[in-house]
Parts: structure tokens; sequence; C-alpha cells
């Protein structure tokens, strides 16, 4: 097997994303951008998405970082309109778009067109929630994008496979469908719910962590694979789990938390940064075999197929948003009411990614007798990724500069440390009658200047949060938090600088300078996350 084309994927990949960071452009649509660009370079490996690859081994991580990054009660509080868009967004996306694709393209088999509007009626978990921590968009929209990213794959996967049945005459009915949907969405849950609990107990009773972290790799794919074993849906078992793992990550060892926070970060870099390059490279692949589609026909089919994705999805949010409100005397109390800017935005915010093109790649070659091609596989492929590209492209880069035109209200930051800094208060109050409990036995004695110290790093930890009120440094410009954070580091690098020279002198042996500067890394991050 040759590795060089893996690892010029993800390094590049890698580069562009993080030079996306120092651009105006969001860092998925960059590296879309290029993928596009350099799939024509002579000499470049061809790179072909493949579902056996891109479902089971990459969509899980991704899926499992979105969740345990997500808030469990902010998305029960938005579930109703999560689950409106989640399930009945996708569905009525598979109908119309199919439809559409039927109408609009002469021999097209509406069991085909319908397998097609399955497959694009996702939008992408990644694009949605990248987009959206770029622009910083409002957190009653951010939830309910979130949550609508991290369910809907599952409700496409399932539409798609009931649709696909009946394209490829395994004689799928609508009873048939119902019942495949309702097995893979009920058995989704249930398996996450089954896994959870011992799995989190795995978590806080394994106390190494180097285990607990190669535990917390292994489980997504282990939901993911024991779901798809019983032919439920693995995407809704790893949602569970995952959110039941990040509502509870407090109970986990905190070096442990602090581990799994860096692990995970990187490979959701990494493998963010390769699936939208690996969208931009598809274009070779999905141009081969266009035949008599190819030309002005393919592009007005792709343009067409365009628009009604987009419309489609203003058609069901707002009556999805509004029509519960006028209907419901209980959804009005439960719920804030909303302008038309909310909708607006989520609607626009419907950009599609990987996994649609992952779910068209799988659709097989040929019809169930083995004799028969798919009908129109290539052109559902390339306008899959017409589709892909262009919601990427055109909704991707509008989306920024249309939250800011329609100007948001921005987040309160007075407010919300003014909150911060009375949950510390009361935590600290807590910790200080903790404290006095504990000294209060003689088994806990210490030494006077000890158990100050214990006190002021409590004092400490609950001043800085009303210290960032205060006013800057009038010489430097720094915050209190500022000047304290980096009189810490500079006292912790002339540390450090002597034990380099101890260790050169042979004094001390590396072995015992890896403890010491361990020591001083924990004390590092502890003041940096003190002041923070």
């Amino acid at each position: 097997m040759d590795v060089m084309p893996l690892l010029l994927l993800v390094a590049g990949s890698a580069a562009i994303a993080a030079a996306a960071r120092r651009t105006p452009v969001p860092a998925p649509l960059l590296l879309v951008a290029v993928g596009l660009a350099v799939s024509y370079v002579p000499g470049m490996p061809e790179y072909t998405l493949d579902p056996h690859i891109v479902l089971p081994l990459i969509l899980p991580p991704l899926l499992h970082t979105a969740a345990t990054e997500s808030s469990y009660l902010d998305l029960r509080a938005q579930l109703r309109p999560v689950v409106m868009l989640s399930v009945g967004y996708v569905l009525f996306a598979t109908f119309v778009v199919g439809w559409a694709l039927y109408v609009i393209v002469p021999d097209m088999p509406l069991t085909a067109a319908l397998v097609f509007g399955a497959v694009v009626a996702p939008p992408d978990a990644v694009a949605a929630t990248a987009v959206a921590r770029r622009v910083g968009l409002p957190s009653r929209i951010t939830t309910i994008l979130q949550g609508e990213s991290l369910l809907n794959d599952a409700t496409a996967i399932t539409a798609y496979r009931v649709a696909l049945a009946a394209a490829v005459g395994e004689g799928a009915t609508w009873a048939g469908g119902i019942g495949e949907f309702l097995l893979a969405a009920i058995g989704g849950v249930v398996v996450g719910l089954l896994l959870m609990a011992p799995i989190h107990w795995l978590r806080t009773h394994v106390k190494e962590p180097l285990l607990q972290n190669t535990l917390s790799l292994l489980i997504p794919f282990v939901a993911y694979a024991v779901a798809e074993q019983v032919h439920a849906s693995g995407v809704l078992a790893v949602v569970v789990v995952a959110l039941y793992l990040g509502h509870r990550a407090w109970e986990v060892d905190f070096a442990t938390r602090l581990q799994e926070e860096a692990v995970w970060k990187m490979v959701a870099f990494i493998l963010e940064s390769v699936v939208f390059a690996l969208i931009g490279l598809q274009l070779p692949v999905v141009l081969k075999g266009l035949g008599e589609y190819e030309g002005v026909d393919a592009a007005w089919y792709a343009v067409a197929v365009f628009l009604v994705v987009v419309v489609s999805r203003f058609v069901w949010v707002y009556p999805a948003t509004f029509l519960p409100r006028l209907l419901s005397a209980r959804v009005r109390e439960r719920e804030e009411d909303p302008t038309w800017k909310g909708p607006f935005v989520i609607a626009w915010a419907g950009m599609r990614g990987v996994v649609s093109l992952a779910i068209a790649f799988s659709i097989p070659l040929t019809v169930h007798d083995g004799e028969e091609p798919f009908p129109q596989r290539n052109l559902i492929l390339f306008l899959t990724f017409t589709t892909v590209i262009g919601t990427l492209v055109v909704q991707g880069l509008t989306l920024p500069p249309l939250i800011r035109l329609l100007k948001f209200p921005e987040r309160d930051a007075q407010t919300e440390t003014l909150a911060e800094a009375n949950a510390q208060a009361q935590a600290s109050r807590a910790a200080e009658r903790r404290l006095d409990e504990l000294l209060a036995d003689e088994r806990n004695t210490l030494p006077a200047p000890l158990a100050d110290r214990l006190r002021i790093v409590l004092e400490r930890r609950r001043n800085a949060v009303w210290e960032r009120l205060g006013q800057a440094n009038p010489i430097t410009g720094e915050s209190v938090d500022d000047t304290y954070r980096r009189l810490a580091r500079e006292m912790i690098s002339a540390e450090r600088e002597v034990f380099v020279k101890l260790r050169d002198a042979r004094y001390i042996d590396d072995e015992m300078l890896r403890t010491l500067l361990r020591r001083l890394d924990l004390e590092e991050a502890a003041a940096f996350r003190e002041a923070a």
C-alpha cells in the first residue's frame, strides 16, 4: 500500500486549514476550493470517496466530537425545532427534491430520483458547526443547527436505504419503509441508552489516563458498529452515547479530561480538514462517465436542483417555525417568540457535505438482477457533487455577511462575567466550608503555611473573575488577568531554564528533567486556566 498519497492529503489539508485561520474565508470553503484547483494538477493522485471508510470510520468521530461539545440541556430545550428539521425537513426534502429531479430529467425513474433526494437531504454537521462557530450566531440558533446536524444523517441514511431498495427492485413498500425507519431510529436510541452507562462506568473506574483516552477514541466506533450490527442507526447510537458522556464529563479524572480535550481537538481538526479537501478532489471522479449529460444539459440540471434544494428549505423552515406557535398554546408558553431573522439564517445555513457524497458513492452500479445498470447513476453523482459545492460556496460564503447584515443582538459579556463570578463565589464558599471541615480532622493536619496556601489559591480563583471587570493597566493596557498570566509564565520559564542547564551539566538526568518539566507544565496550565 502506497502511503504517500494519504500523507499528502493529511498534511496538505492541515496546512490549508491552518492558513485559513489567517483569512476571512472559513476553512471548509478554502479547503474545498483548493481541492477543486489541485484535482487537475498533473500527477495528483486520484482520491475517491469510499463510503465503507467515510460512514463507519470518519463520520462517528466527527459526530462524537460535535455531540460531546453540545449541551444536552440546550438540545432538550430546543427538541421540537431540532426534530422538525432533522426528521421532518429531511423527509420533506427527500420527496420534494426527488420529485423535482423526476420532472426535470427525461427518463429519470421516480425511485432513482427519490434516492437522489435522500442523498442531498441532510445538511452537513461539520459545515454547519464550523461556520456557526466562526460567525458567532446566537446560542439558540447554534443549538438548533447543531442538533439538526447531529440527528439528520440518521434520517437521511434510512430514507436512502428505503428508496434504494425500491430502485433496485427489492420490493420495498410504504409499510416496510416506515417499519425500517422506526427500527433504525428506535434501535439506534436503544443501543445508545444501553451502552452509555457501562461506558461511563468504565471511564470513571479506569484510572490510567492512557487507557482512558484509548477507550475514549474507541467509543464512537463501538457505538456505531454495535448499532449497525443489529440494523439500527449507528448515527443515533453515537450521538446518544456522546451526549451522555459530555453531560457527565465532570465525573472523569481531571488528567483524562485534559488529555482528551487535546486528543479530540487534534482528531477533529485532521478529519474535518481531510473531509472538505476530499470534497473538492472528487471533481475528476464525478465527471468520468457523465456521457450524454455533459455540457449545457448537465449545467441546467445542476442549477435547477440547487435552486430546489435551497428554496425547499425555506418552504419548510418558516411554516415549521410559526405554525406550531399558532396552533399550540403550550408551544407559545415554552418557547420564546421568534422573529423572521432566526428562521432565515437557519434556512440559509443548509450546506451539504461529505455525508451526501459518501452516500451517493455507495449507490450500486447495477439493479437487483445484476444486469441492468442503476439508472442515471453518474448523473446522480454529478448532481450531488454540484449541490454540495454550490451550497458550500454560495451559502457558506454569504452566511457570515448575512448574519452581520441582520444585526443579531450581541452577547452581553458583562452580564455573562457577572453570572460566572456569582457561580464561582458560590462554589468557593462551598470549598471553604469543606476545607474547614477537613482541617478540623486530626488526620488532615497541615502546617499553617500550607493551609494558608490552600486558602490563598481559593481566594485567587474567587477574585479572578471579578478582576476581569476591572480597569486595564494604564501603562501596558493589560487586564489584571493578563498581567497575572504573564508574570506566572515568566517565573515558570525561569525555572525551566535552570532545570535544562542542570541537565546539560549532568547534575540531573533526562528522566528527572522530564518529571520536573511536567510539573511546571501542569502549574503553567493551572495558572492559565485560573486567569482565563
